[in-house]
């Protein structure tokens, strides 16, 4: 079957905003063409079809991280803080520990504490 671009690229942004979609493989599910057809027409690279997604996924990531700033869940408090902060307050709030190996040098363990507390004892 013979198939339009335009006919497709209109149907594609109708579909990525009825359905809020986010990738190019959910696009194709609701096109009546194959995948293969969509790439020989090389769709994935309209700049209206990328345009379209990218402000259906800005407007999903805002409203999250709206929900997320009222939200009284500390975990999701943490999540945003840890979007809005500097490097610096990343480390505060990190407590991961990190190896580093050197060559004939022993191995070196650097431990960032939540509280800002390092190995020794100081705050930081």
């Amino acid at each position: 079957m013979a198939y339009n671009y335009k006919d497709l690229e209109k149907q594609a942004l109708e579909a990525i905003k009825k359905h809020k979609l986010f990738f190019i493989a959910d696009i194709i599910a609701y096109l009546p063409c194959v995948s293969s057809t969509f790439y020989d027409y090389e769709l994935e690279k309209s700049e209206d079809i990328k345009e379209a997604l990218t402000k259906v996924k800005t407007d999903i990531k805002v409203s999250m991280r709206s929900k997320w700033y009222q939200s009284q869940n500390a975990t999701l408090q943490m999540g945003l803080m840890k979007l809005l902060s500097t490097e610096e307050e990343i480390k505060k709030l990190s407590m991961n520990t990190n190896v580093i190996e050197g060559g004939e040098k022993p191995i070196q363990t650097i431990v960032h504490l939540g509280s800002g507390i390092d190995p020794n004892g100081t705050t930081s």
